[in-house]
């Protein structure tokens, strides 16, 4: 019961996030910007959002092979593809990554190594991104005119660098406390091994190209929704202003980021000039786009044999 007040609060979340992103645009005008939808940009965006899950899954089967968890490059994908489907489901990425962690449990690598593969991957996608945003900020802040768009980019970039700083560091501490709490113990692991991909000989430059190219091909897909309206916004923009907005979407507060991925993207759009009822529409066929790979991703699901063997149950991860 209070798995499902707590899924109905983030429906309720996302829903309130889409009225105020949708109550004070001109729908006259979002209709104007639906109807002129080309169809081929979108066809051209789905696939751009398969190429990006296949690359999230070559850096996720790197990791794996340091957390004790080998994965192939056919099981990476299409564990990533069922990912994408349960992504639609529950808040951020939660639903997709537990389902990935019982997958990867299900190979018998252990369900310790499958948690820290998961974890592991978020943690490195989460700190290039936070450097792709501190990177773009002297002409992300410029585009901005606004002060409070400024000072809220600047907030936003500073906060994602101390945490992922945090994290990196934390896996350097010393002291039997650390190991001695189940929480620290296995944030320290993650951290350790988010260490090692990161500055690692072997893994270091692959994984940094990897996940450049994951960021680098979301901007891509937000250019193809624009594209697709024909509405006046830049590739230059676009990658000023789509990290910071996937950063935000991460926060699990919603379903899938609806209502904080449009409500963000309207202000976005708002402080760099454009018209916010243009980030509205871009937003809805951005998550249009991977609503569409998700399904994808139900029907590798539906005919996998994982869904085969029995009931999906997840065990907790051992304590020692």
């Amino acid at each position: 019961m209070r798995a499902f007040l707590i899924l109905l609060l983030r429906i309720a979340v996302s829903l309130a996030l889409l009225y105020l992103a949708l109550r004070g645009i001109n729908f006259a005008a979002i209709r104007e910007r639906l109807s002129q939808i080309s169809l081929g940009w979108i066809v051209l965006a789905v696939l751009i959002t398969l190429v990006q899950i296949f690359i999230g899954a070559l850096r996720w089967r790197e990791i794996s092979a340091l957390c004790g968890a080998p994965l192939t490059d056919l099981q990476a994908f299409r564990y990533n593809m069922i990912g994408a489907f349960f992504n639609q489901t529950l808040p951020s990425s939660i639903g997709g990554d537990a389902v990935r962690l019982w997958l990867v449990g299900r190979t018998g690598a252990g369900w310790r190594a499958a948690s820290y593969s998961i974890l592991t991957d978020r943690a490195v996608g989460f700190i290039a991104l936070a450097l792709i945003i501190v990177a773009s900020l002297p002409w992300s802040y410029g585009m901005i005119a606004d002060e409070k768009g400024r000072l809220a980019l600047v907030l936003v970039d500073m906060a994602a660098l101390a945490a992922g700083a945090g994290f990196l560091i934390f896996g350097y501490l010393p002291g039997a406390w650390i190991k001695a709490w189940w929480p620290t113990r296995h944030v320290h692991a993650c951290s350790v091994i988010t260490n090692k991909v990161i500055f690692g000989k072997t893994t270091g430059v692959k994984v940094a190209v990897l996940s450049l190219s994951i960021h680098v091909l979301a901007v891509v897909i937000a250019w193809c929704a624009v594209r697709s309206i024909a509405a006046p916004a830049d590739f230059e923009q676009l990658f000023m202003l789509t990290p910071p907005i996937m950063l935000i979407t991460m926060l699990p507060i919603s379903i899938a980021g609806w209502g904080v991925r449009e409500a963000t993207m309207m202000v976005a759009f708002g402080y760099a000039g454009l018209a916010p009822a243009d980030g509205t529409v871009v937003s809805i066929l951005f998550g249009a786009v991977y609503f569409i790979v998700g399904g994808m991703g139900g029907l590798v699901w539906i005919f996998s044999a994982e869904k085969g063997a029995g009931a999906m149950s997840i065990p907790a991860a051992a304590q020692d």
